[in-house]
């Protein structure tokens, strides 16, 4: 595994940043523009860096106190599904935009194994980071939203020897990142389309060989994975890869570039591929603001504003004692 401390970005980053674009072309279309200025390479992406104080820092250490509590709940050497929230992608219908796979060690130490963008070598790494790390990674730290979906032995038990081996997790890893890959290329791939892959090299059991991801695509098609398109509203935001380092379109089919709806892995995706083929899947949903943290136990999404609800049985706990 790779160390994090050398990196300076983060898979999440770089999604916010390629919708900070989309959004961008968004409005020159809207403006009547017919001009969009190209980037100068990936260095624009990875150079910035979110500065946080005091107030915020602590507030996000203790949203990932809450976090460690409650995959604490988890019984064994577990492995559950940890979703983060990113830039605000209401436009698309999209709360989560990160996924990891949370695994306890022996020692009872939990970290988040997940894929993120090395800027420093160009190309996309495995990293272990700890909870705290995860939660400070945030792209919003006044509003952040976490979903964890834990599963029952028998997902985990044919999960973890897989995500534990570092073969197989390596050869799980394109060699190039697109934030909007394809769903069913091995062109690119994003955060969470590792993650599926992985889910899919446990509960296959499939061997470690260099076409892993390709026999590991084959089964999430037999499975009946189908992760939902994304819509997108304007041939601008259509054209962005050709201005946008990291956004890509050409692993797509030519009938969803036409109908302008990209078949991307998301973490929503995701979890309900867990929740199929796992009917006890346990999802649980944490949110704070500035104020305080709420927690739910359930499918049922929390409102917008991380808005608890009595009568889904919220817990909330207060930030400003």
């Amino acid at each position: 595994m790779a160390s994090w401390p050398r990196v300076r970005s983060r898979c999440n980053a770089l999604q916010r940043f390629a919708t900070l674009a989309l959004v961008w072309l968004a409005w020159l279309a809207a403006a009547g523009s017919a001009h969009a200025g190209s980037s100068s390479g990936t260095s624009r992406f990875c150079d910035r860096s979110q500065e946080l104080t005091a107030v915020e820092q602590s507030r996000l250490l203790r949203f990932a106190g809450v976090l460690r509590e409650e995959l604490a709940r988890t019984d064994g050497e577990s492995v559950a599904l940890v979703s983060r929230s990113g830039l605000d992608l209401s436009r698309f219908g999209i709360r989560y935009s990160h996924a990891a796979l949370a695994w306890r060690s022996d020692a009872g130490v939990w970290a988040a194994r997940q894929l993120y963008y090395a800027c420093d070598e160009r190309r996309p790494r495995i990293f272990d980071q700890g909870l705290a790390g995860f939660v400070i990674g945030t792209d919003d730290p006044r509003l952040g939203y976490i979903s964890i979906v834990r599963m029952p032995p028998e997902a985990v038990l044919a999960l973890r020897p897989a995500l534990l081996d570092g073969p197989r997790v390596g050869h799980l890893l394109a060699a190039q990142y697109s934030a909007n890959a394809y769903a069913f290329s091995t062109r690119y791939q994003n955060c969470n389309q590792w993650v599926v892959e992985m889910l899919a090299t446990g509960w296959g059991d499939l061997a470690d060989d260099d076409q892993l991801r390709e026999r590991a695509q084959d089964w999430l098609r037999t499975a009946r994975y189908t992760p939902a398109p994304v819509p997108v509203d304007s041939w601008w935001l259509m054209q962005a890869g050709r201005f946008v380092p990291l956004l890509h379109l050409d692993d797509h089919p030519d009938h969803d570039r036409a109908a302008r709806q990209l078949v991307v892995s998301l973490p929503a995706a995701v979890e309900r591929f867990i929740r199929g083929r796992f009917p006890a899947s346990e999802r649980v949903e944490l949110c704070h603001d500035d104020k305080q943290v709420v927690v739910r136990h359930g499918w049922t999404p929390i409102a917008d504003g991380c808005i608890p609800d009595p009568e889904q049985g919220d817990r909330v706990i207060s930030l400003t004692d």
